[in-house]
C-alpha cells in the first residue's frame, strides 16, 4: 500500500508570485553567506567605484556593525533610492554579461544587504550634496541631506535580524573576524595601488587597527612585491619567483615560492581572474600538477598568481557569489600555469630558500642563553695559559678518530702560469670550492661569503632523476606488448573520454584502442612499470580527467619509478669522495634544474653566509 508523503498536499497546489522582501531574502541567501561575505561585497562597491583608500571597520565578528567608508566618485541624493532597488546597477548596461570588467554587476548585493539587515548609505560626489537614506528589513526610508566629504560610507548593523535563523549557522566572533580579515587581504592583493585599513570596533569607540596596507608605488611588479610583502611576509617575497609568462589571449603574472618553501596546507595559494579573487577547483589544480615532481604528497606550494585576459574569454557570472570562474579554454589556463610555473622553476636552477639556513642556525644556537660571567669569575692570564698548554697534545690525538677528511683542491696544487687561460676561481661560484667531507656523506664547500653545506645523497639523486627524465623526453617511454590484451569494460561517455586522450597516452607508452561499445582494449603498457593491473589505471586517469580535465597519473607513476631508480643509482651515504669528484658535483649541481632540491622536496644544501656564522659564535 502506498503511502502519501506528508510534504505533499491533496489539494493542487497554487503558483502565487513572491513578494519583493521574500525575493530579497532568497537572493542574500545566495550572495551573503557569512558578515565575510558583506564586506567583500562593500570592498568591491568601493574599488568599482574607483577608491584610492578603503577603510573596513566591525564589530563582533561583522554580527552587529559592519561599516565600510572608500573616497571613490559617491553617488547623487537620486541614486540612492535606485541603488537599493533590485538588479539596478551602473556596472553595465545589460546588453553583453561576457564582456565584463568590474567586480560586480549583479545589482544585487546592497538590496539583499538591506532585506537582512539594517542599512545605512550616506554619499556624496565630488562636487554634489551628501545625501543619506536607510533600508531595514527591506523597508525602504527617505533621503535625507547628509555631511560628507566626496566619497560613499555604507553602514551595515544587525546582520540578518530579520532572518534569525541564519545566525544559529554563525561561527564564533573570533573567526568571522578572521574570515573578513581574509577576505579584505586577498582584495588588497588585487589592488596594490589602492589603500586598505581594517579595524575591529567591538569594545567601542576608533578600535584597534587589525591590518593596514598603504598604497604602493612604483611599477606593477614593484607594487605587488611590496604588497605580498606587507600581507603575506616577507620570508615568502625572499623565496619567491617572479612570474610573466603568456598564451593565447592569456596573461599570468605574479610570484611562486621556491619547492623548498613549501607549506603544510593550502592556505598560502592565491589565485586572482582579471583582478577577482577566485577559488577555482582547476586553477588550484594546475598549481598542484605545476609542482607535483618536487614536492612530497604531504607539502603544499605557495603562490601568488594573477591571470589578465580579455572578458569574453571568462565567464564570471557562474555563482552568485563570483568565487568561481568559467574559461571559453580551460585547457589552455591550465597550460599557462603549469608551464609558465615549471618555466621559472627550471629559470631558478639550483636556488633554495634561504630559510633553510635560517632554520640550520635556529638549531645550532643554543635553548638557554649562555650564563653571564663576572669579572672576578674570569680566570687569570697564567691560568688560561696553563689550561691551553694541557688541552694542546689533546688535538693531535684526536686526529687519528676525527670524522672530517680534507682534500687539497685542484688550486692548490697547480701552478698559474700566464699562457692558461683566467678560469673563474672555484670560491666566486655560486656552490663553492669543496673543502672537506664529513661523516662520508656531507660536503663542505666555501664561497667568497660563506660555506655550503652539501647532502651528497640527495644532491645526486636529483642530478640522476633530471637526467632519467631528459633521456625519456627525448627518446620517448618503451611499451611492452601484452600477450593479450586487456579488455575494461567502461561507459560509453568515459570510453569516448579516454580515446579522446589515446594519442598522449601513446607517447607514455600506454596503448588503447576501442573494442566495441563502452569498451577499451589496452594494448601495450609502459614496460618501466612492469605488470600492472591496466583496469585500475585507466579508471584512475579517467577520475583525474573528470576532475581536473587533464591527468598526471601515468606520468607520475613513470616518474616515481624513475625517482626511485635515481635513489638507488645514486652516490650511496658513507662513500668517500675526491676533491675533483666533489667539485664536479658542486657543478654539475649548479648547470641542474630544480637541484636544490631532492626528489621529495627536501633541500639538498643549506647555504650559511659569514656574518651569520660569526653572529652564532658572538664575533659581531
Amino acid at each position: 500500500m502506498n503511502t502519501i508523503s506528508p510534504n505533499i498536499s491533496q489539494d493542487r497546489p497554487v503558483i502565487r508570485q513572491l513578494d519583493e522582501a521574500a525575493v530579497n531574502r532568497i537572493a542574500a541567501g545566495e550572495v551573503v553567506e557569512r558578515p565575510a561575505s558583506a564586506v567583500k561585497e562593500l570592498v568591491e562597491n568601493a574599488l568599482d567605484a574607483g577608491a584610492r583608500h578603503i577603510d573596513v571597520a566591525f564589530a563582533d565578528g561583522g554580527k552587529t556593525m559592519i561599516r565600510v567608508a572608500d573616497d571613490g566618485c559617491g553617488m547623487s541624493p537620486d541614486d540612492l533610492p535606485l541603488a537599493l532597488a533590485r538588479h539596478a546597477t551602473s556596472k553595465i548596461d545589460g546588453t553583453d554579461l561576457l564582456n565584463i570588467h568590474s567586480f560586480g554587476f549583479r545589482g544585487e548585493a546592497l538590496p539583499s544587504l538591506g532585506a537582512v539587515g539594517r542599512l545605512t548609505i550616506t554619499s556624496r560626489q565630488q562636487g554634489g550634496d551628501g545625501a543619506e537614506i536607510a533600508v531595514t528589513g527591506g523597508k525602504l526610508g527617505p533621503v535625507k541631506p547628509a555631511a560628507l566629504n566626496a566619497g560613499t560610507i555604507v553602514t551595515l548593523r544587525d546582520l540578518f535580524h530579520a532572518t534569525p535563523a541564519r545566525l544559529k549557522f554563525m561561527r564564533s566572533d573570533r573567526a568571522e573576524a578572521q574570515a573578513i580579515t581574509d577576505t579584505v587581504k586577498r582584495l588588497a592583493m588585487a589592488e596594490p595601488f589602492t589603500g586598505f585599513t581594517l579595524r575591529d570596533t567591538s569594545g567601542g569607540g576608533e578600535g584597534r587597527v587589525t591590518f593596514r596596507a598603504d598604497a604602493e608605488t612604483g611599477d606593477l611588479f614593484d607594487a605587488l612585491h611590496g604588497r605580498l610583502t606587507r600581507i603575506i611576509g616577507r620570508e615568502f617575497t625572499d623565496n619567491a619567483l617572479p612570474i610573466d609568462a603568456s598564451r593565447e589571449g592569456l596573461h599570468m603574472t605574479g610570484f611562486a615560492a621556491l619547492p623548498t618553501y613549501s607549506r603544510g596546507s593550502a592556505v598560502t595559494q592565491y589565485l586572482f581572474v582579471n583582478g577577482r579573487p577566485v577559488r577555482d577547483k582547476m586553477l588550484y589544480g594546475a598549481l598542484r600538477a605545476a609542482y607535483h615532481d618536487f614536492l612530497s604528497r604531504d607539502r603544499h606550494p605557495a603562490a601568488a598568481l594573477f591571470i589578465e585576459c580579455e572578458p569574453v574569454l571568462v565567464d564570471v557570472n557562474v555563482h552568485p557569489a563570483k568565487s568561481e570562474v568559467r574559461f571559453r579554454d580551460p585547457g589552455l589556463a591550465r597550460g599557462l600555469i603549469v608551464s609558465g610555473l615549471r618555466h621559472a622553476l627550471a629559470e631558478a636552477g639550483h636556488r633554495a630558500s634561504s630559510t633553510v639556513a635560517g632554520a640550520t642556525l635556529g638549531a645550532m644556537r643554543p635553548e638557554q642563553p649562555a650564563p653571564r660571567v663576572y669579572q672576578m669569575d674570569r680566570p687569570s692570564p697564567a691560568a688560561r695559559q696553563a689550561a691551553y698548554q694541557a688541552q694542546a697534545p689533546g688535538f693531535a690525538e684526536l686526529q687519528d678518530s676525527y670524522s672530517a677528511r680534507v682534500e687539497p683542491t685542484r688550486e692548490a696544487v697547480t701552478p698559474e702560469t700566464d699562457e692558461q687561460p683566467q678560469e673563474p676561481r672555484p670560491q666566486s661560484l655560486p656552490l663553492g670550492a669543496a673543502r672537506a667531507q664529513v661523516h662520508e656523506n656531507y660536503i663542505v664547500a666555501q664561497t667568497d661569503d660563506g660555506m655550503i653545506l652539501v647532502d651528497q645523497h640527495a644532491a645526486h639523486e636529483r642530478l640522476v632523476y633530471e637526467k632519467l627524465k631528459r633521456q625519456m623526453a627525448e627518446n620517448g617511454v618503451r611499451a611492452q606488448a601484452l600477450l593479450i590484451p586487456e579488455i575494461v569494460d567502461l561507459s560509453e561517455a568515459d570510453a569516448t573520454r579516454l580515446l579522446d586522450e589515446a594519442e598522449e597516452l601513446a607517447k607514455l607508452g600506454l596503448t588503447i584502442e576501442p573494442f566495441g561499445p563502452g569498451s577499451i582494449a589496452v594494448r601495450e603498457t609502459p614496460a618501466i612499470l612492469g605488470p600492472c593491473n591496466a583496469g585500475a589505471m585507466l579508471r584512475d586517469i579517467l577520475d583525474e580527467l573528470s576532475d581536473q580535465g587533464d591527468s598526471l597519473t601515468l606520468r607520475a607513476r613513470i616518474e616515481a619509478i624513475l625517482s626511485r631508480i635515481a635513489c638507488h643509482g645514486s652516490i650511496r651515504s658513507g662513500r668517500r669522495m675526491s676533491a675533483d669528484e666533489m667539485n664536479a658535483l658542486l657543478r654539475e649541481m649548479e648547470a641542474t634544474p630544480h637541484s636544490g632540491q631532492c626528489n621529495h622536496g627536501r633541500p639538498t644544501y643549506v647555504e650559511l653566509k659569514l656574518a651569520d656564522i660569526e653572529r652564532l659564535f658572538g664575533r659581531t
